[in-house]
């Protein structure tokens, strides 16, 4: 009998802690310092999966520790993501419905083990990975239409837009970034698609060019969150391409894009620039002139030249300007161990310590013979993915973004965290208040190191070259 009552009173208690949890919101909230880790190897024998075992445990050695501080601020993050080129939006747009369907939701959405990106460049006009070369007002030689009566997105009609479209469906928060490989070319001191500067005759007729596409975009349901005003103003070999120096950029800026922004109330960001990490003369000598910086949102950057610390001039000279990096190829056929180290530690891990707010790869989509591009263009850019038909090969920079973008959601803060030259790392706060840290293992080999979630202390391993993306 009196065994029975006890019996009995532990199952009333056993249920009324039950009770209690499923209608205590703040009894069912798991403990702060439970980590959830996702990891790549660069073997491929771990490709972005979720993992489920327990942290490592190790004697003999004491690893170094990670610790990331919140109170210690930085950036807000804008997004992660990748060039949607016009030859991108050719190749979704010959997949099959279904197919199509399926992959901009891996790419696009938030659920289980989607990427979920969050920034999109486009071109304005045609980019050297279109399939032909082509601007919103081309004429025939010797006419000119500076009242952009002719303008006309039609060309945009059939494929970007409509995939565009289809991705602010499944993601209506997602920011577009807008560039120009060039201006039309009647515009231009020589009759050519390549090289070449815009006349100075022109600039107000240009300037309203970028007014009419950003109210054109706009009516079509796409907003345009930021543009730059030149892909790589400095090299005028690619096929479409435009040299515009600092000076004329400052200038143009100031006596006609800034104040036609202005009279027509856009408030889509100007971002000067546009080219590689070498050259920061360029982004400060535009903001050098205070009536061209007014006008100007922050400086944009590639990482063909230069190094990724070189961002930090730029930062140090006017640190009220915002950085963003808009554009870095993996080469074909691609190497996963390299592009996926160089990329996580210069661009994910080094862009975002040099207070960039996004981080864009070039480019979404290729075909196994590296199509569309232009005579002359990109023969060498391989896409995030490559798309025969319905068939999907996800390359270096699925994985590469996927560390990042699924987890570092637009308005997350970049905090402090503790830097190892052998174990890069970033970290994040999210606006939902979870911390991401996102780890490189640039060792060479098997590398242990202890995280600090709250009061809580694990180690973990990570293999050479491996990314682990933590999360609690």
């Amino acid at each position: 009998m009196i065994k029975n009552s006890k019996k009995n009173l532990f199952l009333l208690f056993a249920l009324a802690t039950f009770v209690s949890c499923a209608t205590n919101p703040e009894a069912q909230k798991p403990d702060s310092s439970t980590v959830e880790f996702w990891l790549t190897n660069p073997d491929k024998s771990v490709l972005f999966q979720k993992q489920t075992g327990a942290p490592t445990t190790i004697t003999g050695i004491t690893p170094p520790l990670l610790e990331v501080d919140e109170t210690k601020t930085f950036q807000t993050i804008e997004g992660f993501g990748c060039a949607l080129t016009g030859g991108s939006a050719i190749l979704l747009n010959k997949m099959d419905a279904a197919s199509k369907a399926g992959i901009l939701k891996e790419l696009f959405a938030s659920d289980g083990t989607n990427i979920w990106i969050s920034y999109l460049r486009i071109s304005i006009g045609a980019s050297d990975l279109s399939d032909h070369v082509f601007t919103y007002d081309d004429l025939p030689y010797g006419q000119t239409d500076t009242t952009m009566t002719q303008f006309s997105l039609e060309p945009e009609q059939k494929d970007l837009i409509p995939i565009l479209k289809q991705i602010l469906v499944i993601n209506p928060e997602i920011k577009i970034l807008g560039s120009p490989w060039t201006a039309p070319v009647w515009m231009k001191t020589i009759n050519s698609s390549i090289g070449g500067s815009l006349k100075p005759q022109y600039y107000a007729a240009y300037a309203k060019y970028f007014v009419k596409y950003i109210q054109g975009m706009q009516a079509a349901g796409i907003p345009i969150d930021a543009i730059t005003i030149q892909n790589e103003p400095l090299f005028g070999g690619n096929n479409p391409s435009m040299i515009m120096t600092a000076t004329e950029q400052a200038n143009f800026i100031k006596n006609n894009l800034g104040p036609q922004f202005k009279a027509n109330n856009i408030e889509t960001k100007i971002i000067i620039y546009d080219h590689n990490a070498d050259r920061t003369d360029y982004p400060i000598t535009v903001m050098n002139d205070p009536d061209a910086k007014k006008y100007v949102a922050g400086s944009a950057f590639h990482l063909y030249g230069g190094t990724i610390n070189d961002l930090a001039k730029v930062r140090t000279a006017h640190p009220d300007k915002d950085l963003y990096f808009t554009e870095m190829w993996v080469g074909a056929p691609g190497n996963f161990y390299d592009d996926i180290n160089w990329h996580v530690k210069n661009l994910i891990i080094g862009g975002m310590r040099n207070w960039c707010r996004n981080v864009i790869e070039w480019n979404l989509a290729s075909d196994p013979n590296l199509d569309p591009h232009t005579e002359g263009g990109c023969t060498q850019c391989l896409g995030t993915i490559t798309l025969s038909g319905n068939t999907i090969t996800r390359n270096p920079a699925y994985y590469i973004l996927a560390h990042a973008a699924k987890f570092v959601r637009p308005g997350s803060l970049r905090i402090e965290s503790t830097y190892l030259s052998t174990l890069p790392n970033v970290a994040f706060v999210t606006p939902s208040g979870k911390k991401v840290l996102i780890v490189l293992n640039d060792s060479g080999s098997t590398a242990f190191f202890n995280l600090k979630t709250g009061a809580k202390t694990s180690t973990y391993s990570l293999n050479a070259g491996a990314v682990g993306t933590f999360i609690w």
